[in-house]
């Protein structure tokens, strides 16, 4: 199969989308099938990643009107119709088999406008606040169902609902095993926070700043790791300094899986992060960045897979009080197995059944 990726990543819209979609597309090229991705030019691309991971990669710029019919159409760098025109004549030549979106400044108009003829439509969403005319949409959030698409979508379309799909790389669930088998008798001991791909407002620094304050168990160690296009790693590196606790600062690492599977507990944003650190059984105190990621997260913390750390207030008498319960073995295995049970990190494997028994 051909298949073209249309996934965009800055400052403001993360790493996120580009990132699953990566995922995606390496368990495709495993299968022989080739991929091209279009990605805009945007402040925080990702278009030398793309390109290093070994796909061909077609550069939009930024510029042009903007819509103003979609709640984040300021995130596509242009209007649906001029990203549609610059996309459609790439697309009719290349002539792929499927079409996968994932961006929430498009919805049914660019997806008919482009779509070339005998291909298939993928969409990747999280939202459910707008039409799509696809094949297949994916929504890997906890909570989502069919009923939340049900007015979106034509008739036929394949829903894949819930993080039982979540596109999760292969090493994940390869850990997943020996991850869930030490924490059968973990203590509190390392902590990994991570923020997300960008932590566009340095939450990051203010974690940090509010842990030097607390009173934890000697020989209690912390990891921060930031993303590729992190525009605060300077700014963390500062906070780190005179810290009591002992903190590891990493940046772009490609072993996420193995720093996940190591860690005893994780400070870390909800999105599709969220997933990587159910797979592997990792407690999680929980932090909602941006509103798209609020349904998600207070769905995993209704489940008692994560517990919610709110930004608005005070994070030095919540993080106390959070790590003071989490310093129990029997709390942390509650949490671990509760967010086991929400996905197995194989989901990206039924993804791409679903687009092969389809073509």
């Amino acid at each position: 199969m051909k298949v073209v990726f249309r996934a965009d990543a800055s400052f403001e819209m993360g790493a996120g989308h580009v990132m699953r979609c990566l995922t995606l597309a390496r368990a495709l090229r495993e299968r022989a099938h080739d991929c091209l991705f279009i990605s805009r030019e945007h402040p925080g691309n990702l278009l030398k990643l793309i390109s290093e991971d070994g796909f061909a990669v077609h550069t939009l710029p930024v510029g042009g009107e903007l819509d103003s019919e979609l709640a984040h159409a300021k995130w596509l760098g242009a209007s649906q119709a001029e990203d549609a025109l610059a996309c459609k004549e790439l697309l009719a030549a290349w002539c792929p088999d499927w079409l996968v979106v994932d961006h929430y400044a498009l919805d049914h108009r660019w997806e008919i406008s482009v779509k070339p003829v005998g291909c298939r439509v993928l969409v990747i969403d999280d939202l459910a606040d707008r039409q799509h005319s696809c094949d297949v949409l994916l929504d890997q959030n906890l909570g989502r169902s069919q009923l939340d698409y049900q007015d979106l979508l034509p008739p036929g379309c394949v829903i894949l609902a819930g993080p039982h799909y979540a596109l999760l790389r292969p090493e994940f669930a390869e850990l997943r095993r020996d991850s869930m088998i030490r924490r059968k008798n973990s203590r509190l001991e390392n902590i990994l926070i991570s923020l997300g791909g960008v932590d566009q407002s340095n939450h990051t620094g203010l974690l940090l700043d509010a842990l030097k304050y607390l009173e934890l168990p000697i020989g209690t160690r912390f990891t921060v790791v930031l993303g590729r296009t992190s525009p605060h790693l300077q700014a963390v590196l500062e906070t780190v300094n005179g810290s009591p606790w002992s903190v590891e600062v990493l940046c772009g690492i490609d072993n996420m899986a193995q720093r996940m599977a190591d860690a005893d507990l994780a400070i870390g944003a909800a999105g599709g992060s969220s997933w990587e650190r159910c797979c592997l059984g990792l407690p999680t105190l929980l932090v909602i960045l941006a509103e798209n990621q609020k349904d998600g997260g207070l769905a995993l913390a209704e489940s008692g897979a994560v517990l919610l750390i709110d930004t608005s207030v005070s994070l030095k008498l919540q993080l106390q009080a959070a790590l003071a319960m989490m310093n129990e073995s029997q709390a942390l295995q509650q949490f671990s197995t509760a967010a086991s049970h929400i996905t197995d990190g194989l989901g990206c494997a039924r993804v791409l059944e679903t687009m092969e028994a389809q073509r």
